[in-house]
C-alpha cells in the first residue's frame, strides 16, 4: 500500500479536485484500509488513534456515495449521521466533510450542547444531507421532533471507546433504535474495551477489522518519561520543565475542572501564558482557548480528559500528565496529542505516591515501563512499632517508647 494514492480508488471527480486543493496525494494506512472496504458498502470496524487520517477514512466514501445518489429535494432529512463524543470533535469532523465537499452541492450540520438551539434547528428545518452531533443534543431535538432519522443510510460512531468512557452508552442505544436498520455502519475506536466489543456485536453486521496499530498501544513515536514527586511538588517541578524552551506548545492533563483553573492561573501568575479548557467552559471560551493555543499566542494548554478528546492541533510538542488518569486507556489517548502526522513527540507523567496504581496500570496496558527520570519512587515509610512496655515502668518510660515508635514521613511522600 506504500505506492497507494488516492486517484487509485475511484473518487468522484469533485473529491479529487479537493484532494488535489489540499495537496493530499498519498492516503495514509487507515485510509489505504478503510475506504475501499466503506465503498463496497461494507460495515467496518476501524481501530486507529486519533491523528491518523481517520476523518478523511469514513468522509470521503460517504461523500463519494452521497454525490451519486438523490437529494430528495428540498425538504432533506439526514442521509448520513455521524456521532461524536465532544463538541470540539463534532466540529472538527464536520470542518473536514466541509472541506472535502466543497464542489459538492450537499448540505451539513453540526449539533452539540452548551449553545443555543436556534441555529441549529432552522439548519436541520432546511434541509441536511450530512449530520454531525454529539448525543446528547441530538436526543434533545429528537425529542422535540426537529429530526427525522428515517433516511440514514450511512451511520458513524467516532471514537467509540471514548463515548462509552462519558457514559453515553444509553444515549447511543436510543440514537441507533431510531434509524433504519438498513444501512450501513461504521465504528472507530483507538481502543477496543468489552463495552465497545458489546456494542460491535449489537449494531454492526458482518464488519470488516481494518487497524494500523496493535489495540491500545500508545504512538511508537513518542518518548515517555515518568517523574515520581509529591503531589505539593509538582507544581514547582512542571515550572522547572517549563523553563526549557524546547517545550514549545504543550498540553497538560489535570484530572478535574478546578484543578485545570487553578493550574492554569499559576502557570499565568509565574510568567508562563496558559489557558484552560473544560466541561464547565461555555463554548465560545472553549473555542477562543483553543484558538489561542493554536495560533501559539498561549504556550500551555491546561485540560480535562474530556475537553481534549477530539482536539486537534499540530505540532503539540509536548504532553505533561500533570496527574495520571484513572483509566490507563486514556494514557493512550493523552500521549497521541503529540507526535501527530509522523513526528516525534515526548510525554511526562508526573506520579505521586497515591498514583503509583494507576502508573502500574498503564505499564501493563502499554507493555512497557515508562523512563524514569531522576530518583526512582522512595519506598513507603515502615510501619510504625510498638516497644514493649516495661513493667512498673512510669509515664515517663512510656510516653519515650511512644515518641521512638513514631516514624517520620519521607519527604516525597509528604
Amino acid at each position: 500500500m506504500t505506492n497507494q494514492q488516492f486517484s487509485d480508488f475511484g473518487l468522484a471527480e469533485t473529491l479529487q479536485r479537493a484532494l488535489i486543493k489540499r495537496n493530499h496525494k498519498t492516503p495514509t494506512p487507515i485510509q489505504a484500509r478503510a475506504i475501499p472496504e466503506v465503498m463496497a458498502g461494507r460495515d467496518v470496524l476501524a481501530i486507529a488513534q486519533t491523528g491518523t487520517g481517520k476523518t478523511a477514512a469514513f468522509a470521503l466514501p460517504i461523500l463519494h456515495q452521497l454525490a451519486g445518489a438523490e437529494s430528495g429535494g428540498r425538504a432533506r432529512a439526514p442521509r448520513a449521521l455521524v456521532l461524536a463524543p465532544t463538541r470540539e470533535l463534532a466540529i472538527q469532523i464536520a470542518g473536514e466533510f466541509r472541506a472535502y465537499g466543497i464542489h459538492l452541492r450537499l448540505r451539513l450540520a453540526v449539533i452539540f450542547g452548551g449553545v443555543g438551539q436556534g441555529p441549529q434547528v432552522d439548519a436541520l428545518h432546511r434541509g441536511v444531507d450530512i449530520l454531525v452531533a454529539t448525543p446528547g443534543r441530538l436526543l434533545d431535538l429528537m425529542g422535540q421532533r426537529h429530526v427525522n432519522l428515517s433516511r440514514v443510510k450511512h451511520l458513524v460512531l467516532d471514537e467509540a471507546d471514548r463515548m462509552l468512557d462519558m457514559g453515553f452508552v444509553c444515549d447511543v442505544r436510543r440514537i441507533l433504535a431510531a434509524l433504519p436498520t438498513a444501512r450501513q455502519s461504521l465504528m472507530f475506536s483507538a481502543t477496543m474495551p468489552n463495552d465497545v466489543a458489546r456494542l460491535t456485536d449489537d449494531f454492526l453486521r458482518d464488519p470488516v477489522r481494518v487497524g494500523v496499530t496493535p489495540q491500545a498501544t500508545p504512538v511508537e513515536r513518542v518518548q515517555q518519561s515518568v517523574f515520581h514527586v509529591s503531589t505539593a511538588g509538582k507544581r514547582h517541578l512542571l515550572a522547572e520543565i517549563l523553563d526549557d524552551p524546547a517545550l514549545s506548545r504543550v498540553l497538560v492533563f489535570a484530572r478535574t475542572k478546578h484543578g485545570a483553573n487553578r493550574l492554569a492561573t499559576q502557570l499565568e501568575q509565574g510568567g508562563v501564558v496558559a489557558e484552560a479548557i473544560h466541561g464547565n467552559k461555555s463554548q465560545s471560551s472553549r473555542l477562543r482557548a483553543l484558538e489561542r493555543f493554536r495560533r501559539g499566542e498561549a504556550r500551555v494548554l491546561v485540560a480535562t480528559d474530556i475537553a481534549a478528546r477530539g482536539l486537534d492541533v499540530d505540532d503539540i510538542s509536548h504532553v505533561i500528565n500533570y496527574e495520571l488518569p484513572d483509566s490507563p486507556e486514556s494514557y493512550v489517548h493523552r500521549i497521541g496529542r503529540t507526535a501527530r502526522a509522523g513526528a516525534d513527540g515526548i510525554a511526562y507523567s508526573f506520579c505521586d505516591v497515591g498514583e503509583r496504581v494507576c502508573l502500574g496500570q498503564i505499564e501493563r496496558l502499554i507493555r512497557q515501563r515508562l523512563t524514569v527520570v531522576g530518583d526512582g519512587p522512595a519506598a513507603p515509610p515502615p510501619p510504625a512499632q510498638r516497644l514493649p512496655r516495661r513493667h512498673g515502668s512510669g509515664g515517663g518510660n512510656g510516653s519515650r517508647h511512644r515518641r521512638l515508635g513514631r516514624v517520620k514521613p519521607h519527604p516525597v511522600l509528604a
